[in-house]
């Protein structure tokens, strides 16, 4: 047993087999999708009869939403009858799949009950989906209505707008071209997204898109990062100073944005989570093949 005992007498060895093995096997770990970027609720409340119609109406639409989200990503539907009607839809982000679409809608229920309570109309957007609905007769605002924005930092790269605006171009003619009102794309280490929602016209979605540009450039300027949406549209760009290193042409599919330096981060992150793991089995290791002998 003394060749066992030798084998595992130097930790170095051992610990790197474990951390390797662990670094194999742990997935990146993807950006949460069901984050919340914003909240609308209507401030009219939802004024239930006593039959409770409404809030059964409502229930029933948002049950019918979340199953749909299992098969597809985008759908409409209603729920109820004459006055009574409410309206829904959802949308999942262009590069979701099935599971990660209805990971993402069925979290919404249960915000909009908690963040809105009972209203005639509503809309919660998360990273990954939005879902919004509305009883028959609520004033609609227009497609291109800004409802949410947020900007990142300046940018003072010589020629970052000339880039900026050729990614958008890209933007622009890719979800009109695309099939399915999504695109993503980089330009010069500016990464870009744009999606409409699914029941618009391709040239509509271009126009919305257009607008949803102007508005960036308008709220924005020249920050180096920008999401900005609309009622039927919305539009992302980020800059990474150091490149969009991992790219995937794939169409309908976003484009993995991994800096030169998150490699790194991934591997503290290993280290410090699981390299007590691996000392602790060094050291039962260490002790069982020492009882052997």
């Amino acid at each position: 047993m003394g060749m066992i005992r030798k084998r595992f007498s130097h930790p170095f060895p051992f610990l790197f087999t474990v951390f390797w093995f662990l670094l194999l096997h742990h997935p990146m770990s993807e950006a949460d999708n069901t984050n919340l970027v914003y909240k609308g609720c209507a401030d009219q409340k939802l004024h239930d009869p006593p039959s409770g119609i409404y809030s059964q109406n409502l229930k029933a639409l948002l049950v019918s939403l979340v199953a749909q989200s299992a098969q597809k990503g985008f759908s409409t539907t209603t729920s109820g009858n004459g006055q009574n009607v409410i309206m829904g839809l959802y949308q999942c982000r262009g590069d979701l799949s099935n599971s990660a679409c209805y990971n993402c809608v069925s979290k919404i229920p249960y915000m909009l009950d908690k963040l809105c309570g009972k209203v005639v109309a509503a809309r919660i957007q998360l990273t990954g989906c939005y879902l919004r609905y509305e009883v028959v007769g609520f004033k609609q605002v227009p497609e291109t209505q800004l409802l949410y924005k947020v900007c990142g930092a300046k940018q003072e790269s010589d020629g970052f707008e000339e880039r900026r605006d050729y990614a958008f171009g890209m933007v622009e003619n890719g979800v009109k071209s695309g099939g399915n009102l999504f695109y993503t794309g980089s330009y010069q280490s500016l990464y870009v997204l744009g999606q409409c929602e699914g029941d618009l016209a391709n040239d509509d979605c271009g126009d919305c898109m257009k607008s949803a540009e102007d508005q960036t450039k308008a709220e924005c300027g020249d920050s180096d990062s920008a999401q900005i949406y609309l009622h039927k549209c919305f539009i992302s760009y980020s800059y990474y100073s150091k490149g969009v290193s991992i790219l995937s042409s794939s169409p309908g599919r976003a484009m993995e944005t991994i800096s030169s330096f998150s490699y790194f981060d991934v591997i503290s992150v290993i280290i410090r989570r699981f390299m007590p793991v691996s000392i602790c089995l060094w050291l039962y290791h260490n002790e069982l093949v020492g009882g052997f002998n």
